[in-house]
């Protein structure tokens, strides 16, 4: 689904080339230019700084569930949600040519990319070590020349650094995939991307209510009554006060609707702090 006119500028992520959030970029964008960069924080950076025009990150796994970092990244940052994506996991084992599964002694990865292919991993005696992303555990084994080690990363990451796969498919689930979110800077002319058929709106809102029973209530009594889904609410420490909480919310909405701006209006009366990160085009499931 590339976008609407040229992209002016690179897009950042974070990873090596051949990680999943390449796959994001290429996915909302098509082939532009793009950086690879060491941290999320980074992308946030470049993106906030004006060095890269969109940013694209993680924000939930089917199995791992939410990329908390993220989530507290954008209260950090005046950032916005401009479009999202989903894209499919798959995960293969792959090693120096030549290696075969009985010199496998060492198995780099991902936290989580190890815990997406647990079921594969544990039945053999390897030693699991982790590493900051998927590319690059792979990038690392060919970097050293490392024999009796392998990489958990995707079929194309295998592929871009000369690795041969070992095992494919190993993932624990196959029908495991990621959200990612794309990012710009509030007023940055940034083309729309073109929405999957059948994708319908969202808006990701963050809000604060006195620590009180039943504020919490009110606030979901101003989306039922104004008619709005709530596909997701999570809490996040408010890092503002100990054991104080933001709620994160996921509206399938539009800003731009008449009674989403009514439920936004409502909402200010009974929140203590109300921000909204972005209304766009949902990636469609399936």
């Amino acid at each position: 689904m590339p976008p609407e006119g040229p992209i002016e500028g690179p897009i950042a992520y974070a990873g090596e080339p051949g990680a999943f959030a390449e796959d994001a970029v290429i996915a909302a964008f098509g082939d532009v230019a793009r950086v690879a960069l060491g941290s999320f924080r980074e992308v946030f950076d470049a993106v906030g700084s004006g060095a890269a025009t969109a940013g694209v990150v993680p924000i939930e796994n089917v199995i791992n569930g939410t990329v908390r970092e993220n989530y507290d990244l954008l209260l950090e940052f005046d950032l916005q949600i401009r479009g999202e994506v989903v894209v499919p996991v798959r995960l293969c084992l792959a090693a120096l040519p030549g290696q075969r599964l009985d010199d496998i002694e060492r198995v780099y990865s991902h936290i989580q990319a190890l815990g997406q292919a647990e079921a594969f991993l544990r039945d053999r005696p390897w030693q699991l070590l982790t590493t900051y992303n998927t590319a690059g555990a792979g990038k690392a084994i060919v970097e050293r020349g490392e024999r009796g080690a392998a990489a958990v990363l995707s079929p194309r990451a295998a592929s871009l650094f000369g690795l041969e796969i070992l095992a494919d498919e190993i993932g624990d689930l196959a029908g495991n995939r990621t959200r990612f979110i794309v990012l710009a800077r509030d007023g940055r002319s940034l083309p729309l991307l073109a929405p999957s058929p059948g994708a319908g709106p969202g808006t990701t809102l963050v809000v604060a209510v006195r620590n009180e029973p039943g504020t919490l209530v009110e606030v979901l009594r101003v989306f039922a009554e104004h008619g709005l889904n709530m596909s997701k609410i999570e809490s996040r420490p408010s890092r503002e006060r100990a054991w104080e909480y933001v709620f994160w919310v996921d509206l399938d909405a539009d800003v731009r609707e008449p009674a989403t701006e009514a439920a936004l209006t409502a909402l200010r009366d009974v929140t203590t702090m109300l921000r909204v990160l972005g209304s766009y085009a949902r990636a469609r499931e399936g």
